[in-house]
Parts: structure tokens; sequence; C-alpha cells
């Protein structure tokens, strides 16, 4: 498991994905700290790191990242720490489209 403060590289991303899901990687990113933590097999071992690096709960969301992939493919938001009723969200993916668009943000930002 890694948090990423910096960039990394779609390339280690394939990598990461080669030694577990083979083309896919978890990931849990913090909008508020824009930081993602990456290469676990569940989101909740994420989720658990960034709340122990001082991330709070209700900014983290659980995404998957397709390496091989490009545009709206290369992320998909399923997760099931994103299910939070508290927060209005009631399903496993992110249906807050302002939410959403943070999640892209931080992605861009580290990941090239």
């Amino acid at each position: 498991m890694t948090i990423i403060y910096k960039i990394i590289t779609t390339g280690e991303l394939k990598g990461m994905a080669s030694g577990t899901f083979g083309n896919m990687v978890k990931a849990v990113v913090d909008i508020d700290r824009e930081i993602v933590a990456v290469d676990a097999e569940l989101h909740s071992d994420l989720e658990a790191l960034l709340l122990e690096n001082g991330s709070m709960q209700k900014n983290l969301w659980g995404i998957n990242l397709y390496p091989d992939m490009v545009g709206e493919d290369f992320i998909e938001f399923d997760s099931l720490i994103n299910i939070r009723p508290s927060q209005g969200n009631r399903g496993r993916g992110v249906e807050d489209e302002d939410v959403r668009n943070e999640i892209l943000h931080v992605v861009a930002k580290r990941i090239k």
C-alpha cells in the first residue's frame, strides 16, 4: 500500500495491477488533502491507511483505476466504502457529481 503525495505514472500503476488484479488497481482518494492511496486488495485497507495518516473518513472515496484504459474508462467509481447514507450516498458508486469531479481532479493531479 502506498500513499501518493506527489505524482506516479500509469506505468507504475500497471506494475501494481500486474501484482494483484491484473488490469486494475484499487485506490482511495482523499478529496480534501488531495492525496491517493493505492495498491491493496481491499478499499477498506487503503481507507484505514489514510485514516491512520490524518485523513477524515467523510473525505475518502473508493475507486478502481484501469491503467490500460483512457478517458472515462480509466476510473470506476465503485467501492463498499462509498456507501454512506449519512452523507447522502446510498450506493457503491459516487452519486454526487461535484464529489466525482473532485475525485477526477485529484486523480489527474497525482497520476500522469
